[in-house]
Order: structure tokens, then C-alpha cells, then sequence
């Protein structure tokens, strides 16, 4: 019969000579274990074949809860030392020690899902009109960059990638967007952008692209190629920081603001949905949890019988 500490040594073993794992991982996961065996002990379970489920939801519970000797730990610590006595019981499954996985079914802990940020609009706005403040030809490319950026709720990669073809500002201004997993979708774009866009395109983009060698993308950097993800992050944090924005803002954050500001206006979320192109409505509506909030607030601030007193 294995016994635990036993079974926890032959897996650490595994972890460095089998896996390669790195030793600041390897002590993660002989931590965890030490806690778990010690778990283990206090129930008087003595061998690895001797845990059943119920130890091993005990411990999970335990971690949570905290104990004399050690603090309740968070949501992400916690499903570490799951995973870590999951791999535990997959290592002694595979090398014949059990007969059963009784921590299969042992789901590590799932963190809180963390609502978007959202700026106000008048946040937006200052970013917007600081980046197009100098008046260069890579003033009018940033302004165009994060007014499409907002005004579409396109993802940065969608938008670095989009060639000059992809755009129709004609009658029914539209951008034909290439998200994850390849797919397409179009969406309208509205007049601030159009202009931005009209403005950059005829004016400031020939000038970019004569430095470069005819790259057909809509966003040109200094040498006249496509411009980086990276470039466009730092084109908004410039402009954030004109601005006087001091939220942490990233090309994401515009995205989030896309979507908040247009449920906040009353548009379907399954409207929402498309323009953002999620692949389900559950994705989005993470979003209609941030206008909850918001109603919330008016009612308790406007309401007159919303509080006592």
C-alpha cells in the first residue's frame, strides 16, 4: 500500500524528471501537497487508496474557510492546490496506486466573473479629441484608429488588420471585420468615424505610405507599414494621458465602452451580441450586469421611496 507522503514524493519526482517543471512551479505544488497531506492526516487517512471524494471536497472546503494554523485563501490560490492534488490522484490513477480517480470530480474553484470597465462618455470623448490634437499625419491616423475603435467595438487585432478594401465610407458606412476563429461580420460605422477615417485616408494615410513599400493596410506606421497591436495600445495610453484619463485604459477598455454605452441606450443585446461578434449571447450579456448596476444607482439616487430616512 502507498502511503500519502509516499504517493506525494513519487508525484514531485514525476513533476521535475518527467514534466521538467520549473522549480519555482515544483515548490508551488510541494506546498500545496504538504497542506493536503497534512489535511489528510488530521482525518486519519494514512494511504493514498484510503481518500475518497469526500476528503478531497474537504480539503477544497478547508482552504476556503481557513484554520487555526493557516488564512482562508483566495479563489486563484485555492484552485492551484486543487489542481495540484487533481494531478496527485491522475498520476497514482495512471501508475496502478488507485483504482479510482476520487478527485476527478473535484472542480477547482471558478473566480468571480470580473465586470468590463466601462470609461463615461465624457472620458472617451477627451481621449478621442487628444489624439487627433497635433494635426500630423499620425495625429489624424490615431484619431481615426481609436474613433473606429470605439465606434465599432472592434478588438485591436481586428483593427490593425483591417486592409483598405475592408472599409465602404460611402452611403451605408461599413467595416467587414475579421474576428477569432476566422470569423467575418460587418458592422456600420457611425459619422464621427467616417469623418476620422475620410480625413486620414485622403489626407494623412498617402503620406505614411509613401515612406513604405504599398502595404495595403488601413493603419500605417511611421515607415509606411501595418501598424502593431503594440503601437495601437500606446497610441491610446498617449492619448489617455493628454487627456487627463487616469483609469487604466486599453484598446479593450473602448471596446467594453462600445457595448455598455450602447445597452445603456437601450439596444438589444443580442444586437450587441453581433456588432461584437460573440459567438454567444452569454459572452455579452456580462455586459448587461454593468447597465444593472448602473439603474441601480439612478433608482436608489432618484426614487423617492428607493431608501428610508
Amino acid at each position: 500500500m502507498l502511503t500519502i507522503r509516499e504517493a506525494v514524493a513519487s508525484y514531485l519526482d514525476h513533476l521535475v524528471v518527467e514534466r521538467g517543471l520549473a522549480p519555482n512551479s515544483v515548490s508551488s505544488y510541494r506546498r500545496d501537497l504538504r497542506r493536503y497531506a497534512a489535511y489528510l492526516a488530521d482525518a486519519d487517512v494514512r494511504e493514498i487508496s484510503a481518500v475518497g471524494e469526500a476528503h478531497v471536497a474537504g480539503f477544497l472546503a478547508r482552504l476556503r474557510a481557513g484554520d487555526d494554523e493557516h488564512p482562508a485563501l483566495s479563489t486563484s490560490s485555492a484552485a492551484r492546490a486543487v489542481v495540484a492534488v487533481r494531478g496527485l490522484h491522475k498520476f497514482c490513477l495512471r501508475e496502478g496506486a488507485i483504482a479510482t480517480d476520487v478527485a476527478a470530480a473535484v472542480r477547482p474553484p471558478r473566480p468571480p466573473k470580473r465586470l468590463p470597465k466601462a470609461l463615461p462618455v465624457s472620458d472617451v470623448t477627451a481621449i478621442l479629441d487628444a489624439a487627433g490634437a497635433s494635426g500630423t499625419a499620425l495625429a489624424a491616423r490615431d484619431r481615426a484608429l481609436l474613433e473606429l475603435l470605439y465606434g465599432t467595438g472592434a478588438r485591436i487585432s481586428e483593427a490593425v488588420g483591417l486592409d483598405v478594401d475592408d472599409v465602404e465610407l460611402a452611403d451605408q458606412a461599413a467595416v467587414r471585420l475579421s474576428g477569432k476563429g476566422g470569423r467575418e461580420r460587418v458592422v456600420p460605422v457611425g459619422s464621427y468615424a467616417v469623418a476620422a477615417l475620410e480625413a486620414y485616408l485622403v489626407r494623412a494615410r498617402p503620406h505614411l505610405a509613401g515612406t513604405g513599400t504599398g502595404s495595403p493596410a488601413v493603419f500605417l506606421n511611421a515607415r509606411g507599414g501595418r501598424l502593431s497591436r503594440q503601437s495601437a495600445w500606446t497610441v491610446l495610453a498617449r492619448a489617455a494621458d493628454r487627456a487627463g484619463v487616469r483609469a487604466d485604459v486599453s484598446p479593450h477598455t473602448l471596446r467594453h465602452s462600445f457595448a455598455t454605452h450602447l445597452l445603456d441606450g437601450g439596444a438589444d443585446v443580442r444586437v450587441v451580441q453581433e456588432l461584437l461578434g460573440h459567438a454567444s449571447v452569454t459572452t455579452t450579456q456580462v455586459y448587461t450586469l454593468v447597465t444593472v448596476d448602473k439603474l441601480r444607482e439612478v433608482y436608489a439616487s432618484a426614487h423617492p421611496r428607493a431608501r428610508s430616512g
